[in-house]
C-alpha cells in the first residue's frame, strides 16, 4: 500500500482545517435535533424520507425502543417486542447525550452485556458477547452491510457523529449475515436524507488537548431528492507522556431520489481516517501495573498507524404494491491500512528493564464488491396470515498482506525513565500473501400468525464461499478452498398484551476458524466451526409505557475448535468445543419527569470444554477454564436527572467482571467500574452546552492484555461541548 509522508496526508490536512480554522475556544453538547428515524419516517429499508427543521432541541427517546421496527434482528422488519431474540436499539441521539464519541463506547456503555477488547491490531472495534469473543464471533455491520474480516481487523466505523442508532443482536446470527457471528452483530445505522432542512454544528475541547468539531446538514434539493452530510473531526496530544496523540476524520454523505411514491433510490459514500494512538500496552511490573508506568507509552517515536476506509452503497427499494417490497443493495468497501511500530513489551525480573520485541510492519489492502437482494411478501398462508422474504447475496474480496516477518528486533529500556528510541528495521518490509475469495448465499425468512398472539419466526441461510491464497514468498503453500454451511433459526413469539411477549428460540451458526479471507495455509483443511442456542425470554413495557424491561436466558455450544492431539501435541486437531450460559435483564423506568433510569446486567458461566495446548512439547487440558477476555459479570447503570427547567444531569457506571489473558488462567485481570457523567445546560432553545466527566473515579483498569502487559483505558478527563441547530 503506498503511503502518503505524514506531512503531506491530504486527510491530515482536512482534520486540521476543519478544527483550527473554526477557531475551536467553545465546546460541543449533545443537543441533537430528531433524527430521521425519531421525526415522521416513511422507511424504506436503511433509506427514509423524513422532515425536521431547526425546532427546538427533543430529548432523545426514553426506553428500550421495543416496538422500533428493526432490520438488525430480521430482514422482515420486526421490532424487538416481534422479534424471538435478544434485540436492542440505541438512539444516536442517546449516545450523543451520553458523551460517546466512539461507536465502542456507545456499545459497551448501552447495550447488555457487551464488552469491548479494543488493541491496534483489531482496528479498535473488537467486541465479546455470551461468552465468545474477537471479530469471527461478533460481527460488525455499517447500514446493514459487513466488510469480511481481514487479519483479524475491522477499522470502520469509529465515529458516533452520524449514527441515526445503533442495532445490537446478541446470540447466533449466521442465519442473517453469514459465517462469524455466533455471539452476536452490532449494526451502526447512519443518519439518512431528509427533506425538510436540517443544520447543526458541535465544537469541543477538553483535557489532554482535545479538539473536536462537528457538523451534520441536511436537506431537499428539488421537489424529489434529498441529501445528508454529516463531517467530524477530532485531535489531541492524548493522556500518555510519549506519543500520544491521535487524530481522525469521518465524512458520510447521501443522496435520496424518491423517483415515484412506490420507488426510492439512495447513493451514499462514507470516508474514514484514523491516526489512532500508537499505543499497545503497559507492561507489568510484579504482576499489575506500577502508578509510574501508568501514562508512558512504550512504543518507539516513529511509530505508525493509519487507517483509510471507504464504503459506496447504492440502495433501491420498490413497493409495487402494499404486500411486495423488493430492495436491492449494490456495494463496493475498500480498507487501506498501515501498522510500524514495536508491540510486545515484559518486565525483567531483577534488572529495572523493559524489554521490547516484535518490531512489526504491516500493511492490509482490501477492496470488496458484492450486492445483496431480496423480496418480501405479504398475504397468507394456510388460511393464515403470513409475511415471507427470500434473497440472495454475492461478494468478491480481494485481500492483500505486506509485511517484514519474520518480526525481529530487540531493546531494552529503563521503565521509568527511557528514550522511546526510533523503529528497528531488522527485516525488509514485503508482499506476504494475496488472496481472492467469492462468496455466494441464498436466504429466507417467514412470520406465519397461528393466532392473533402466536407467532412463528423461522429463517434459513445457505452459502458457499471459495478462497484461493496464493503465497507471495512461498509458492508451494498456494491453496484453493471451497467450504459449504447451512445455518437456521425457528423460534415462537406469544403477546399475552400488545405490550409484552414471551418467546423461544433455536438458533444455528457457523465461525471461520480464523477470518476466511486470511485463512492460513495451516488451517485449510479445518472445517468451519459450527454453532448452536436456544434462548427463552421475556419483553415487557408497564407503568403506561414508563416503564420496560426484557429478561433473557440462553446456552450456546460451538465446536470444532482447534485443538492439540492429547498423544501427539505437535498436531493439531479441529475436535475442541466451547460453551456459554447465562442471564441477562434490562430496565429502563421513568420515576418522574424529572428522574429516569435505566441499567442492564448479564451474568455468564463460559468455559473450554474440550481444549488443549501444546506446552514445552506437553499437550495441557484447559477443559473448565474461562475463555480468554471474556468477562462473566457486565452491568451498565444509568440515571438522568432533570433537576431544573434548564438543566440535566447524567450519570453512568460500567462495571466489568475479571477476565483473563491466557488459556491457562493465570494471567488474571481485575474487575473494574468506570463512571462517566455529563451535565447538559439549555442555553436556548435551539443550543445547548455540556460538560462531560470521563474515568470520574480515575480508574486504572485494562481492556485488554495478555500475561506481560494491559492495554489500559484513558485515565480521568474532561471536556465542555456546545451545540447549536441553524
Amino acid at each position: 500500500m503506498p503511503v502518503l509522508p505524514r506531512h503531506r496526508s491530504p486527510e491530515r490536512r482536512l482534520a486540521r482545517l476543519l478544527l483550527v480554522s473554526a477557531g475551536l475556544s467553545a465546546a460541543p453538547a449533545s443537543a441533537q435535533p430528531a433524527s430521521a428515524q425519531e421525526a415522521g419516517t416513511i422507511a424504506l429499508d436503511a433509506i427514509s424520507v423524513a422532515g425536521r427543521g431547526s425546532a427546538p432541541y427533543t430529548a432523545a427517546p426514553a426506553g428500550l425502543n421495543l416496538t422500533t421496527p428493526s432490520r438488525s434482528g430480521s430482514r422482515l422488519g420486526l421490532s424487538p417486542i416481534e422479534t424471538p431474540a435478544s434485540l436492542e436499539i440505541i438512539p444516536g441521539q442517546k449516545i450523543r447525550e451520553r458523551g460517546q464519541e466512539t461507536v465502542a463506547e456507545a456499545v459497551t456503555q448501552n447495550a447488555t452485556g457487551i464488552t469491548s477488547i479494543a488493541a491496534p491490531g483489531n482496528g479498535f472495534t473488537s467486541y465479546t458477547s455470551r461468552g465468545f469473543p474477537g471479530l469471527n464471533s461478533v460481527m460488525q455491520l455499517y447500514d446493514g452491510t459487513r466488510l469480511f474480516v481481514g487479519n483479524g481487523t475491522i477499522t470502520f466505523p469509529f465515529d458516533t457523529w452520524n449514527v441515526d442508532r445503533i442495532e445490537v443482536l446478541r446470540g447466533p446470527a449466521s442465519v442473517l449475515y453469514g459465517e462469524g457471528a455466533i455471539g452476536g452483530v452490532v449494526n451502526v445505522v447512519p443518519k439518512t436524507p431528509t427533506f425538510v432542512a436540517i443544520n447543526e454544528a458541535r465544537a469541543a475541547v477538553g483535557s489532554d488537548a482535545v479538539t473536536r468539531l462537528a457538523l451534520d446538514s441536511g436537506g431537499p434539493l428539488g421537489e424529489s431528492v434529498a441529501y445528508r452530510l454529516n463531517v467530524s473531526a477530532n485531535r489531541a496530544a492524548g493522556w500518555l507522556r510519549e506519543n500520544g496523540e491521535f487524530q481522525n476524520i469521518a465524512v458520510s454523505g447521501a443522496l435520496l431520489w424518491q423517483a415515484a411514491p412506490d420507488l426510492a433510490v439512495s447513493l451514499s459514500h462514507d470516508f474514514g481516517y484514523q491516526e489512532p494512538m500508537r499505543y499497545f500496552g503497559t507492561p507489568l511490573i510484579a504482576g499489575g501495573i506500577d502508578p509510574r508506568t501508568r501514562l508512558r507509552n512504550y512504543n518507539v517515536d516513529d511509530g505508525l498507524i493509519r487507517f483509510r476506509d471507504n464504503w459506496t452503497q447504492l440502495k433501491t427499494e420498490w413497493n409495487p404494491s402494499a404486500d411486495i417490497t423488493v430492495r436491492n443493495t449494490a456495494y463496493y468497501l475498500t480498507s487501506n491500512r498501515h501498522w510500524r511500530n514495536v508491540e510486545t513489551y515484559a518486565t525483567l525480573p531483577g534488572l529495572r528493564r523493559v524489554e521490547r520485541r516484535d518490531y512489526i510492519e504491516i500493511t492490509h489492502d482490501q477492496a470488496q464488491i458484492g450486492n445483496r437482494f431480496d423480496v418480501a411478501l405479504r398475504g397468507s398462508l394456510f388460511g393464515l396470515r403470513n409475511e415471507g422474504l427470500v434473497g440472495f447475496e454475492v461478494n468478491h474480496i480481494d485481500f492483500q498482506r505486506n509485511n517484514n516477518a519474520p518480526y525481529g528486533g530487540v531493546s531494552r529500556v529503563d521503565p521509568f525513565a527511557f528514550d522511546p528510541g526510533a523503529f528497528l528495521r531488522v527485516n525488509l518490509t514485503g508482499p506476504d500473501y494475496r488472496s481472492s475469495t467469492d462468496q455466494a448465499a441464498l436466504f429466507a425468512e417467514d412470520r406465519l400468525f397461528l393466532t392473533d398472539r402466536l407467532s412463528l419466526v423461522a429463517g434459513l441461510r445457505y452459502e458457499a464461499p471459495t478462497i484461493r491464497r496464493s503465497d507471495l514468498r512461498n509458492p508451494a503453500n498456494d491453496f484453493s478452498r471451497s467450504f459449504q454451511a447451512l445455518t437456521y433459526r425457528v423460534g415462537a413469539v406469544f403477546n399475552p398484551t400488545p405490550d409484552s411477549a414471551l418467546y423461544v428460540q433455536y438458533a444455528t451458526a457457523v465461525d471461520p476458524v480464523t477470518g476466511l479471507i486470511s485463512l492460513p495455509v495451516s488451517q485449510r483443511d479445518f472445517r468451519l466451526s459450527t454453532g448452536r442456542q436456544v434462548e427463552i425470554g421475556v419483553k415487557q413495557a408497564f407503568w403506561g409505557g414508563r416503564g420496560e424491561f426484557t429478561l433473557a436466558g440462553y446456552r450456546i455450544t460451538k465446536d470444532n475448535l482447534i485443538t492439540v492431539d492429547i498423544n501427539t501435541p505437535g498436531i493439531a486437531v479441529q475436535v475442541g468445543s466451547q460453551s456459554a450460559q447465562g442471564v441477562e435483564a434490562f430496565v429502563s423506568l421513568g420515576l418522574s419527569d424529572e428522574w429516569r433510569v435505566e441499567g442492564n446486567l448479564a451474568l455468564l458461566h463460559a468455559q473450554y470444554d474440550r481444549f488443549a495446548q501444546s506446552v514445552g512439547g506437553v499437550a495441557v487440558s484447559y477443559a473448565g477454564n474461562q475463555p480468554q477476555n471474556v468477562p462473566e459479570l457486565v452491568g451498565n447503570l444509568w440515571l438522568t436527572w432533570a433537576f431544573a427547567p434548564r438543566w440535566e444531569a447524567r450519570a453512568g457506571v460500567q462495571v466489568v467482571g475479571e477476565t483473563y489473558g491466557d488459556f491457562a488462567n493465570t494471567a488474571r485481570r481485575d474487575a473494574y467500574a468506570v463512571v462517566n457523567a455529563t451535565l447538559d445546560y439549555r442555553v436556548t432553545e435551539a443550543s445547548r452546552l455540556s460538560l462531560r466527566a470521563y474515568n470520574l473515579t480515575d480508574e486504572t483498569y485494562a481492556i485488554t492484555g495478555s500475561s506481560t502487559a494491559w492495554l489500559l483505558g484513558r485515565p480521568r478527563s474532561f471536556e465542555v461541548a456546545y451545540s447549536v441547530a441553524f
